[in-house]
């Protein structure tokens, strides 16, 4: 092919479009986009940038590589028939604002991330039968994000819900409890549990699990009832030699046989049973509910039911001898199954799978795996050129979702280009029930073994301004429910607008990162305000949209919203909070039917 030659025609074009600030505006200020016609979804294909110089030695020809962008698309338009029309964008501020009122004026994100900065709290929405999304309404559905003012300038370390109860751990570390589950007659969040520093929770069908920092685990009945009627716990004081009674009834589940200094590191809880990381890497699992004891081989030891569990306590934690000598890093937990990834990046699946949750399709000698499988991750990029490493793991009711990073390698025969060797490709995968759309691929499938690929969140790119280059987009975390999946991008974000000289413009705003949601709809849980499944991700409006960009209608009544904007989780950044100086961040929780979005610590 000869080397391109442009005419006198498109290089003019080019000198145009290069003195447009359109043209020169930065990456940071494009809206974003997750859906398959986005840029930051295309492969990058480089191409050559023409522009024009004028200095000493008079008028000259550059080139450079850049990415093929929608913002360059029509810049080196082959032919055009008719001479580029570049419009200068004009400003939107407006005369007698300030720096700050200006930047809220012309970005919906910045507000977004002031209001969650300076009113911290907690929105929920969804099925409300249980009074857990809105404790003080009859309401039976909440349709979209709404505060509930117990927790209003409130800063959490967790949350947990469920449709008939909802826990969750103050900035101080006391355990919260509400809903019709934990009583009927008391409808605000109540201190249960208090003085354990408790750092992270897990629900079951009917207890509540707590760890605290010291690596204790807490089992705590999810009723009130249960919690005053069951026996108390014998707790030393401060005083020696000076004990006394716990206010109410709890459990401590202890693994045996640690090792010194190794302490319980985190857990993770399906509807009856319960997985416990330790910080070196071994796993135990025990039953978590007082109803059912674990019987869909969700524990990973080979045999054990409720009639062959050894003496002692019901729940008592059992290592998974299976997967000693593999260094586990991260656990997941849906209903009725489990997963586990090592630090080499291997998964290992058992429990229920009856819907192919376990990434793998069920046999019909038995709906169930009672020991630890290891997942074929390998024979999802079989003939592709890329070598995979699982990321991340996340489970829920009966889905489990994979983040992979693949890594183009070179092959016998393959042509691959030396500069395109080692670069990431990072891919989002579910298995599992998907008739609820929850498998987030754009299909209604019964029943998926083979991992499916989620293509709205996987092979995502954008322009990274303070590394120079274009870098790919993963996923910070995805919180999955019993029917229905929420994720936060790792996008670039902003959060430093007006704290420099460099970032004090008027036009310098803050972002946050993105965030998505799919799957079962039905009590409102995904926030849309309708009630239709999704089988493909989607973003919602913002958290105070009922309040913001109204247009009046007729008769004085509100009127339609002036521009359309999507919610965005603001990043962890140090802000004042009730006089001091806390780093928070926005966190997203999807429960059974339920959601919530929390300020936390």
């Amino acid at each position: 092919m000869p080397p391109f030659n442009p005419g006198p025609r498109a290089f003019l074009e080019t000198c145009r479009a290069c003195r447009s600030s359109a043209f020169q505006r930065s990456y940071r200020f494009q809206r974003r986009q997750l859906s398959s016609q986005s840029h930051i979804r295309r492969k990058p294909q480089p191409f050559v940038l023409f522009a024009c110089f004028l200095g000493v030695g008079g008028l000259g020809i550059a080139t450079h590589n850049y990415y093929d962008y929608p913002i360059f698309t029509s810049v080196l338009a082959e032919a055009p028939p008719a001479p580029v029309d570049v419009k200068i964008e004009k400003t939107k501020k407006r005369k007698g604002l300030s720096k700050e009122e200006n930047r809220e004026n012309i970005s919906s994100q910045h507000l977004q991330v002031k209001r969650s900065w300076e009113n911290p709290g907690v929105y929920a929405w969804g099925s409300n039968s249980g009074r857990v999304v809105a404790p003080d309404s009859d309401e039976q559905t909440i349709r979209t994000p709404r505060r509930i003012p117990f927790f209003d300038g409130q800063l959490l370390r967790d949350i947990k819900l469920d449709r008939n109860f909802g826990a969750a751990i103050t900035e101080n570390g006391d355990l919260l409890q509400w809903g019709n589950g934990f009583s009927t007659d008391v409808r605000q969040p109540t201190a249960t549990l208090s003085g354990k520093n408790l750092k992270s929770l897990a629900i079951s069908r009917d207890r509540v699990l707590a760890l605290g920092s010291d690596g204790t685990v807490y089992s705590v009945p999810g009723a009130k009832e249960d919690q005053e009627k069951g026996k108390k716990v014998s707790e030393s004081s401060w005083i020696p030699f000076l004990s006394y009674n716990s206010t109410i009834s709890y459990r401590r589940l202890r693994p045996q046989n640690l090792a010194w200094n190794e302490k319980v590191r985190s857990i993770a809880s399906g509807a009856e049973h319960l997985l416990i990381l330790t910080s070196a890497g071994r796993l135990f699992t025990a039953a978590s509910s007082s109803e059912e004891f674990p019987a869909r081989g969700q524990l990973g030891i080979p045999g054990l039911v409720w009639t062959t569990r050894p003496a002692g306590p019901y729940d008592q934690p059992h290592e998974v001898s299976t997967l000693r000598g593999f260094e586990i890093a991260a656990i997941a937990a849906g209903d009725y199954h489990s997963l586990a990834l090592d630090r080499e990046g291997r998964v290992f699946a058992f429990g229920d799978n009856s819907s192919g949750q376990l990434g793998f399709d069920p046999t019909n000698e038995s709906t169930y795996v009672d020991a630890p499988s290891l997942l074929p991750i390998q024979q999802l990029y079989t003939n592709t050129g890329l070598s995979p490493t699982v990321k991340q793991i996340f489970a829920g009711g009966n889905n489990s979702f994979f983040t992979i990073d693949a890594a183009t390698i070179a092959r016998p025969g393959s042509d691959v280009k030396p500069s395109t060797l080692g670069r990431i490709t990072t891919d989002t995968w579910s298995s599992g029930q998907g008739i609820l759309g929850t498998l987030g691929n754009g299909r209604w499938t019964h029943v998926q073994g083979t991992p499916t690929k989620l293509k709205t969140l996987s092979n995502l790119f954008e322009y990274d301004e303070t590394k120079n280059t274009v870098v790919p987009i993963r996923l910070r975390s995805l919180s999955v429910g019993s029917t229905h999946a929420a994720a936060i991008m790792d996008n670039v974000t902003h959060v430093q607008a007006g704290t420099s000289k460099v970032t004090d413009s008027e036009n310098d705003t803050n972002w946050g990162a993105d965030v998505v949601w799919w799957g079962g709809n039905e009590y409102f849980q995904i926030g849309n305000g309708r009630r239709n499944n999704l089988s493909v991700p989607g973003y919602i409006a913002p958290l105070d949209s009922g309040s913001e960009g109204l247009v009046e209608g007729k008769g004085g009544k509100s009127g339609k919203r002036k521009e359309e904007h999507r919610f965005q989780i603001t990043p962890r950044h140090a802000v004042s909070v009730g006089g001091k100086k806390v780093s928070v961040e926005q966190r997203v929780e999807c429960g059974r039917m339920v959601s919530c979005v929390y300020s936390g610590v």
